[in-house]
């Protein structure tokens, strides 16, 4: 999904659009299946009982809400961050109900570093951590393919400062 381009500048291209890696997926994804796995297994104790349908409507309206909470929401604040990277400035935007996002322009960028732990190198991911000129380093968490960020990041530092 390319990042809108009534958001941009005139003259403004975007040079990188990415989301949080999958691995904050993981444990979601794991908890639908165990909410599955523990719901079919309940639901087919108490088939036999005469008060099986209102134990299968208890079940379904707990297993929803579980659902709904730790697997749901989840994926659809992962598909609602962004973090793009422009030829004018790096943008970062979050949230679902209530948004709220960071610019940092080319020009106000000193320095841009990564960082990641060996597991992270084994999913190709890490932090990126970008120095503005008045602020503090801001981290950004599970970018994928960090290191190619890192060098895509320095060469467009590169050319905005020519």
């Amino acid at each position: 999904m390319a990042y809108p381009d009534d958001l941009l500048v005139e003259g403004e291209q975007v040079v990188m659009h990415k989301h949080p890696h999958w691995k904050m997926l993981v444990v979601p994804v794991l908890v639908l299946l165990l909410v599955v796995g523990v719901g079919t297994f309940l639901a087919a104790l108490v088939r036999t009982t005469t008060w099986a349908p209102w134990a299968w409507l208890a079940l379904a309206v707990v297993g929803l809400g579980l659902v709904v909470r730790l697997t749901v929401v989840p994926v659809v604040r992962w598909r609602t961050t962004h973090f793009v990277v422009t030829n004018r400035r790096v943008l970062v935007r979050e949230g679902v109900l209530t948004r709220h996002g960071i610019d940092i322009p080319m020009r106000r960028i000193n320095s841009v570093q990564f960082r990641h732990t060996v597991f992270e190198r084994i999913l190709g991911c890490g932090t990126l951590v970008i120095e503005s000129a008045s602020d503090e380093p801001l981290e950004f968490d599970d970018v994928p393919g960090v290191q190619k960020v890192h060098t895509m990041l320095y060469d467009e530092l590169a050319d905005a400062q020519t």
